[in-house]
């Protein structure tokens, strides 16, 4: 197996507990407690091995060393419930958006940008809504903010940002581009200077040329479903994102349709692999597979792909409380997370309300270790795979 040393990081955001631990034998390195971290914001990769991530309970926004001796390098207050989080390429720019939190619409308009380096930070008002963003660099950095109802991507320049006066003031975007009302899902790519944003007719392409963006060809699903997340690979420069299809009522999710979709960037060629039925969401990149978790009432598996598209198809041990027919597929139940990095071939997998890591050869599929952490990873947790040289910070989304 790989001798890159690698550290997964395992938060129990209902908990507050953030695990460190050694992949694969699982010696914990670091505990940090009283930490109750943004799931849906994630983690964030930064160069030299970092991470950043939202305590939505304290809001601070963190950044993490894990392979250092002091665990938690930087927390600077930013607004909460934290929603998306990203930076620019070079790590040092970094903006946070807010959303509904435990409430059932959304309520919040505070955008909060922060200089890394120097710990400078603002806070503004946008647009109420669920945001996502991108740092765009290549210059002047500039925040892109994908809106809803009505679909926008509004660009502001950090700069501008940055120095707004105390009192939380209501920003003017510098330029927008329209999109359609649907958008759920970002990316962006550091090599080009284009962003992504998932809506129901594709992904929609957008170029940075000084100051506001272009707008480019719509990359189609090639598909009837349609992705309601994007993810970039750096390393093969590919876009990915699950396709989703099937009823619209969550009641029937154990019907819905999933796909593995896949664009080469280089090549612009679009790949699709067939996932089966249930909820498949998130995904993780490791050295040469791609990683997703599949719930399903008849049975969950994790399925590794690889670079031919080969899928490999691996059972997992039930949850209790998992997602049953009848009910939502999110709503008091159970999940998975899944993490991996691109330098290693190690994938690992949640199990939900019992506390358990499972940590998985992506070559062979074979389960190479079975953690059981004191604390029951409620919802699955959010978990982060990291080497220190792993190049994981060429996606600059929050994951």
């Amino acid at each position: 197996m790989t001798a890159v040393p690698a550290l997964l990081l395992v938060s129990d955001h209902v908990e507050g507990t953030v695990h460190i631990r050694t992949v694969p034998d699982g010696t914990e390195t670091v505990r940090l407690t009283g930490r109750h971290l943004s799931e849906h914001a994630g983690f964030l990769a930064l160069p030299g091995g970092r991470v950043a991530c939202v305590d939505d309970r304290r809001g601070e926004l963190l950044v993490l060393d894990p392979f250092g001796d002091e665990p938690v390098q930087t927390a600077i207050p930013v607004a909460v419930p934290a929603e998306h989080l990203a930076c620019d390429p070079s790590g040092r720019w970094a903006a946070v958006t807010t959303g509904l939190g435990e409430n059932g619409e959304p309520w919040s308009d505070l955008l909060t940008v922060v200089d890394l380096t120097t710990g400078d930070v603002a806070r503004v008002r946008t647009r109420v809504g669920e945001p996502g963003v991108t740092v765009l660099g290549d210059g002047d950095p500039l925040v892109v903010l994908r809106h809803r109802e009505p679909g926008t991507l509004a660009v502001h320049r950090f700069a501008d940002l940055l120095a707004a006066p105390p009192g939380c003031p209501v920003v003017t975007p510098h330029a927008h581009l329209p999109l359609p009302d649907d958008g759920h899902g970002d990316a962006q790519d550091p090599r080009s200077g284009h962003v992504f944003a998932a809506t129901g007719d594709g992904a929609h392409r957008a170029r940075r040329a000084a100051d506001t963006l272009v707008p480019e060809r719509t990359i189609p699903w090639d598909s009837p479903a349609r992705g309601w997340y994007l993810r970039l690979d750096p390393r093969r420069r590919t876009l990915w994102s699950t396709l989703r299809g099937g009823p619209a009522d969550p009641l029937r999710w154990p019907e819905w349709t999933n796909q593995a979709w896949r664009h080469d960037l280089e090549t612009n060629r679009t790949t699709l692999t067939e996932l089966g039925p249930g909820l498949v969401f998130r995904l993780a990149l490791a050295r040469h597979h791609t990683a997703f978790t599949r719930i399903h009432p008849d049975g969950d598996e994790l399925i590794l792909l690889d670079t031919d598209d080969t899928a490999r198809h691996v059972p997992l041990p039930a949850m209790d409380d998992a997602p049953r027919r009848g009910g939502t597929p999110w709503e008091g139940v159970q999940r998975r997370a899944v993490a991996a990095s691109p330098g290693a071939d190690w994938v690992a997998v949640t199990r939900g309300g019992h506390g358990e890591v499972h940590v998985f050869d992506a070559r062979t599929g074979d389960e190479a270790a079975r953690w059981k952490l004191d604390t029951p990873l409620h919802h699955g947790g959010h978990v982060m795979l990291r080497t220190r040289a792993d190049g994981a910070e060429g996606d600059p989304v929050g994951r």
